[in-house]
């Protein structure tokens, strides 16, 4: 499997951090399987774009901020979603600007859709590791119910990274 065993809990543990204000750490998650790896270099090199190695690390300010705060996931529901996002069957996504992995199996994400998690990997600013930028339940067209206190969260959050 290419998350490392402990990743959930280290995800988890940078996910509360950020909800209780604290400053966080860069930290190493995984790694892309050869097939992901060569898939995405071969497309890099094609473009003139350096190379990645396969580590992939993680900080969490932006997933934070865009599924928990904005959308109204539970820090467990992303945890899950980075998981199944970052399977070893995951497909790349090479386009544009976004280099991304999608799980090819839909699951049922408890909030009545059908999904496909994917990640998105931002692969210069970390190079040549990259970061775990987002995850994006794709098809979750109903969300978690959003409190007010929660929307409040979104306009004032600032983070300590």
């Amino acid at each position: 499997m290419p998350l490392h065993a402990n990743a959930e809990e280290v995800v988890r543990k940078n996910l509360q951090k950020l909800q209780n204000g604290d400053r966080v750490s860069l930290i190493a998650i995984g790694t892309l399987t050869c097939e992901q790896l060569v898939t995405i270099n071969t497309y890099k090199t094609k473009r003139g774009l350096p190379s990645i190695s396969g580590e992939v690390v993680f900080i969490g300010g932006h997933i934070y901020k865009s599924r928990i705060l904005k959308d109204g996931y539970s820090i467990e529901d992303v945890v899950l979603q980075i998981t199944r996002a970052f399977d070893s069957t995951s497909t790349v996504i090479n386009g544009g600007k976004m280099t991304a992995l999608r799980n090819p199996v839909k699951r049922d994400d408890g909030y009545g859709n059908q999904v496909r998690d994917e990640i998105v990997l931002e692969c210069s600013s970390r190079h040549p590791r990259s970061e775990l930028f987002s995850v994006i339940p794709r098809g979750d067209e109903n969300k978690p119910s959003k409190t007010k206190e929660a929307a409040s969260l979104v306009a004032a959050s600032s983070f300590k990274i």
